[in-house]
């Protein structure tokens, strides 16, 4: 075995490292540091090993192309498991294992299974350097694709170690690709060991530990413990023409434009907004001792989804990607960049797709991958915002809830006060499509969109932000939105893309006490006049129709949330049912 680090480790992970290696039996063990020089001779290596693939140079300097096995290109949610003495502290909306047996069968699993290879230590850190959020993670993985991307996800190596001290308070994460069978693939999470075991797959989301498996499933059982929050929320600035910047932090289930909103880029009609990037995926809250939220972006990199971003639709992003970014599963130009479905151009003659196999017009099959993706360094971004690193985090005076529905939810709307704003995350959800179930109009609920990710019981995990409330002097105002709406003939009543800014601005005024709402049913929402239209074009009926409260479409919505409700099968917390008994009264149900 081999070691390079430039101080020793803490006892317990030192102790910890050698516990793994002698059941795994690794050939070497790398303790990665970090560094530059480290980065560039994994990269080589990589290269050399055909886990990387170099692209052009000049096109994308820095940049590389990765390949998975086609068994293994997405989550899988099947195979991850929430393992805690007993299933109900898991709750019915995750997979449950029993501990010891799962510890003792992965084992099995593990016994020698890096014979042959090399097990690099990851050590990062989650949240800015120095800060009371920040968390320590290790990552023990025989795959360098693991490594680099750890790099750019995470602040990795000796940052860590100093932040660790000599504490044995970090999370473990356990990953080994074995033979990448999906016969032999769990991700399973051990929440009171702060443990995460993932073997039989390579795909960033079951691999990189650090991600949904630490920074959300985890993080989640650590914050209700703790009396903070670890949500699937982006966070964004919105600095106004006066000058005064607004945090707002956003939940979206997927294919909801999530990245997109968290990287918008305003319309060139609307003058002096500015737009920063705190983070696009995760965020960790903590009410602070004045009283309001405040909130980190634990990462340092992109996970991106790569199809469907454009010039058009995520400008930042484009740029973000220009140069030390890793790509997996796209398809492969003859000049050695990278192409997708929805990039803005055509595909070039003579690309290959992301298996390598020449693309065949007309085939219908995707040359990238659906979840194809690219990891970059959040450095990259040129809308970042200067307190992205900061240890305090940012003051968040908005929530945002939102999801894709054709009909029922509006452009926008206020929640009542915090508890209202709860029942809105818990019950939000997307419709699905024809393509994905065969049915149109089939509501996905995905509460606070945390259901894949909740480590623990969602009725707990309800409780716990209601619980939030009376901490908060100043709790942030709650809003709901949807870009999705559709008229009869099926076409978006909203723009979208930058100029969602106009809704931004309205929940901007709302927060600064300027902005005007009407009340509803259903929540406060803006009449026609209180929108900034200007240069918009949008005609006053499509702006009513994308605002409207239609009876018959809320009778369908609040049956649908009871037979969600019903599926939960547990206790609600009662300001849930109270919410939507007050919500049904409205409309004389």
């Amino acid at each position: 075995m081999s070691l390079s680090l430039a101080a020793a480790p803490p006892s317990s992970l030192s102790a910890w490292v050698d516990e793994v290696a002698r059941l795994t039996r690794p050939d070497h063990v790398v303790w990665c540091d970090g560094s530059e020089d480290e980065q560039r001779r994994l990269t080589e290596q990589a290269v050399r090993e055909r886990v990387l693939i170099p692209l052009n140079e000049r096109r994308r300097p820095g940049c590389y192309l990765h390949r998975s096995h086609p068994g293994d290109v997405a989550r899988t949610e099947n195979a991850t498991f929430i393992c805690t003495p007993n299933r109900d502290q898991a709750g019915p909306t995750n997979n449950w294992a029993a501990p010891e047996e799962t510890y003792r069968k992965l084992s099995q699993w593990l016994r020698g299974s890096m014979r042959g290879r090399t097990m690099y230590v990851v050590p990062y850190l989650m949240g800015p350097e120095a800060s009371e959020f920040a968390r320590v993670g290790v990552e023990l993985t025989d795959s360098v694709y693991v490594a680099l991307n750890m790099r750019i996800m995470t602040r990795m190596g000796r940052v860590a170690l100093d932040a660790l001290g000599e504490s044995d308070d970090f999370n473990r994460g356990l990953h080994s690709t074995l033979d990448l069978s999906p016969k032999r693939r769990l991700i399973c999470h051990f929440p009171e060991d702060n443990a995460v075991w993932s073997v039989g797959s390579g795909y960033g989301g079951n691999a990189l530990l650090s991600k949904k498996c630490f920074a959300l499933r985890i993080a989640s059982w650590l914050g209700r413990r703790e009396g903070w929050l670890a949500e699937h929320m982006l966070i964004l600035g919105l600095e106004s023409p006066r000058g005064d910047t607004t945090y707002v932090a956003a939940a979206f289930p997927s294919a909801c434009g999530k990245t997109n909103l968290a990287m918008l880029m305003p319309p060139l009609s609307i003058n002096g907004w500015r737009v920063f990037t705190v983070g696009d995926d995760i965020a960790w809250l903590r009410v602070g001792k004045d009283g309001r939220l405040w909130a980190v972006n634990p990462e340092a990199g992109y996970f991106g989804v790569a199809p469907g971003t454009s010039p058009r639709s995520n400008p930042n992003a484009m740029r973000i990607v220009e140069h030390d970014t890793i790509f997996t599963n796209v398809a492969l130009t003859p000049s050695g960049d990278v192409w997708w479905e929805g990039i803005g151009f055509e595909i070039p003659t003579g690309t290959v797709d992301w298996q390598g196999r020449p693309c065949m017009p007309g085939s219908g099959q995707p040359a990238a991958h659906p979840n194809s993706r690219f990891t970059a360094p959040m450095t990259n971004n040129p809308a970042l915002s200067p307190h992205a690193n900061d240890p305090r985090g940012v003051p968040i005076s908005a929530i945002i809830f939102g999801g894709r529905r054709p009909t029922t939810i509006p452009l926008v709307l206020e929640a009542f006060d915090w508890n209202h704003g709860v029942y809105l995350g818990a019950t939000m959800g997307s419709e699905t499509t024809a393509a994905a179930t065969g049915k149109v109009g089939v509501v996905r609920r995905d509460p606070m969109a945390m259901l894949p990710f909740c480590g623990y019981h969602i009725a707990d995990y309800f409780a716990h932000w209601l619980a939030m409330g009376p901490h908060l002097k100043h709790p942030p105002k709650v809003f709901m939105v949807n870009w999705f709406r559709k008229d009869a003939d099926g076409t978006f009543l909203w723009p979208g893309y930058g100029e969602n800014l106009r809704v931004l601005e309205w929940i901007v005024n709302r927060v600064a006490g300027r902005g005007g709402a009407r009340d509803t049913p259903v929540g406060m929402m803006p009449s026609e006049s209180d929108l900034n239209l200007e240069g918009l074009g949008i005609s006053p009926d499509r702006l009513r129709a994308a605002l409207a409260i239609k009876r018959d479409e809320w009778t369908a919505e609040l049956q649908s949330q009871d037979e969600f409700f019903v599926r939960l099968n547990c206790d609600l917390p009662r300001e849930i049912e109270v919410q939507h008994e007050t919500l049904s009264a409205a409309f004389e149900l």
